[in-house]
């Protein structure tokens, strides 16, 4: 394997551990500016809004651009608004700021993988896309927590002075070990033409699977963007366990992710039905539980999997029905993916800020969750075969 592709990894666990982070330390951002929890929580929407919007524009760009000026350029600008977050006392800058790092971490994404795979034989790109990919779930089990004690210890501020320090051996390593290129396509490949991408992306075998990603994701970030006032306000764990807890789910997401690439590929609707519907009873029994310690930070772990599972299986299943897409099917995965962070913690903060407490969010999550199962029955439903056709395998969500 490339060691460039090992770079590519570590970039993008410092922008997952950007995405994420902000559940350790709303408390902190939100005391520090004098704003609400819920208005912290936009933080974390900001950051999804980007990633919908820069997701499709930038990966579209990246086709055309060179590998190597793209990437420096996504992670300069990754740097440089961290820095900007990490001094500013406005939480309007703040806000700008994660939208304009969500928009070059999505330029990021849409180029890294299409390098990493361009950079390795045709046995080799499955793994090369999980190394890149893995750099996400690392942050979740390393990088999170990480960020999470340094905002207890010395301020909400340090997290963000750490991601951007930790970017810059990832700049430095991309400008000596990536080669240059068009961003979206293999070597020597001509792109597909965005007029038959759009053809294969807005078929209605791809519609309802977009739409159950960005429930499930809604649900998860839901949850997530909550998950520290729900462990220090009413599980009555202290500040210290906060870390423990995001380790905990972060653990679970990895090992998540590893199930779904070994068993999703081969009964991919079963996995993700099986998976959406353990969700549903998941966050219900946490937004019943979460009075008592031991129950919340057991379930923590499991609640981790079953997301992250399902979710990678998710991706898994859009890539499998748009190969006539190679560009634009990650991209309106991540776009799926992210419009449901957007919305989840939204959701999440009206149902804390009209006071029906900090088990509100999860209770959100439960009911996000149902709506995706809803929308999977209905589409399987309507896709049966009729009497005398023959049953297509792999046509259902």
């Amino acid at each position: 394997m490339p060691f460039a592709v090992y770079v590519l990894g570590l970039a993008v666990f410092a922008q997952g551990t950007s995405e994420f982070m902000l559940s350790g330390l709303l408390s902190g951002i939100a005391a520090d500016l004098g704003v609400s929890l819920s208005a912290a929580g936009l933080l974390t929407s900001a950051f999804a809004v980007g990633m919908v919007v820069g997701a499709p524009v930038m990966a579209l760009a990246g086709r055309t651009w060179p590998r190597r000026r793209a990437l420096l350029l996504f992670l300069a600008v990754f740097v440089a608004v961290h820095a900007v977050g990490a001094l500013t006392s406005s939480y309007g800058v703040l806000l700008a700021t994660r939208f304009v790092g969500a928009l070059a971490n999505a330029g990021f994404w849409a180029v890294a993988l299409s390098t990493a795979v361009a950079m390795v034989p045709d046995r080799l790109k499955g793994r090369a896309t999980a190394v890149v990919v893995g750099g996400v779930t690392v942050a979740c089990v390393v990088g999170v927590p990480a960020g999470a004690v340094l905002g207890e210890r010395w301020g909400w501020r340090s997290a963000f002075w750490a991601v951007a320090i930790v970017s810059l051996p990832a700049f430095l390593a991309v400008l000596r070990s990536i080669p240059g290129g068009r961003g979206g396509t293999d070597v020597g490949a001509a792109p597909v033409p965005v007029r038959d991408e759009l053809r294969v992306l807005t078929g209605p075998r791809l519609r309802p699977v977009l739409l159950t990603m960005a429930l499930v994701q809604g649900a998860t970030f839901c949850m997530f963007s909550y998950l520290e006032p729900l462990l220090t306000r009413e599980s009555g764990l202290g500040a210290g366990w906060v870390p423990v807890a995001l380790a905990l789910f972060g653990a679970g997401a990895f090992a998540g992710v590893t199930v779904a690439g070994r068993y999703a590929d081969a009964h991919p609707v079963a996995f993700v039905a099986t998976g959406m519907a353990a969700l549903t009873v998941g966050w219900s029994a946490l937004a019943l539980t979460a009075g008592s310690p031991v129950p919340a930070l057991a379930l923590i772990p499991l609640l981790g999997l079953l997301a992250f599972g399902t979710g990678t299986a998710l991706i898994t299943r859009v890539l499998g029905l748009a190969p006539g897409a190679p560009t634009l099917a990650g991209a309106s995965s991540t776009t799926a993916f992210n419009l449901g962070a957007t919305l989840g913690p939204w959701a999440g903060g009206l149902a804390l800020g009209a006071g029906f407490g900090y088990r509100a969010p999860v209770g959100v999550s439960a009911l996000l969750m149902a709506a995706a199962l809803l929308v999977a029955a209905t589409t399987a439903k309507s896709r049966r075969p009729r009497a005398g056709e023959r049953r297509l395998s792999g046509t259902r969500l």
